[in-house]
């Protein structure tokens, strides 16, 4: 039959598309068994190893997604830090520009009550200057008086006491007319 076989296709013409029949049913043998190794070997680790890297990219893109979650609380953690410390900043700030006010108040108030107390100190002194200096000025005028009244009497009023009656006498009489007119 085979040789029946090959003195057919040497009398026909062959077309070159499609193959001898002995041929074709080889290469669909072969082909059977490739395709059955693939399908029972192949295919299932090739499956496997599919499966796998899609659970490793999904567990990647949860693993990137909680990673994202977390960064974003953690932001919004430093955001408020931020502005809570910005706040805390600020409320010193406002009390330390409080506590310079009080400071500069109280420096003034001190400053005032100091010169009050110089002022009041100088205002004194003043006051005893000037009853210093009126004793002394009585005393002069008492005795210049008493000089000038025993040059016109003729007689020495030297004695104290008669001296200090005579000089209070003319100075009563000289405060009761600067009293008049005023």
């Amino acid at each position: 039959m085979i040789a029946n076989l090959v003195q057919l296709a040497a009398e026909e013409e062959q077309n070159p598309l499609i193959p001898p029949g002995p041929e074709l049913l080889v290469g669909a043998i072969a082909f059977a068994i490739v395709f059955f190794f693939f399908w029972k070997k192949l295919i299932p680790n090739i499956n496997k190893v599919l499966e796998e890297r899609r659970e490793a990219i999904e567990g990647g893109i949860e693993k990137a997604d909680a990673a994202q979650t977390e960064a974003q609380s953690v932001l919004e953690q430093y955001k408020a830090q931020l502005a809570e410390a910005r706040h805390e900043a600020a409320r010193l700030r406002q009390e330390a520009q409080e506590q310079g006010a009080q400071l500069i108040a109280e420096m003034r108030a001190e400053g005032q009550r100091q010169r009050e107390e110089i002022v009041a100190a100088g205002h004194a002194q003043i006051e005893a200057d000037r009853k210093a200096a009126a004793q002394a000025l009585r005393q002069d005028v008492g005795q210049l008086a008493t000089e000038l009244a025993g040059k016109l009497v003729g007689e020495s009023l030297e004695e104290h006491a008669r001296q200090s009656r005579t000089i209070d006498r003319f100075l009563d009489e000289l405060d009761a007319k600067a009293e008049a007119t005023r």
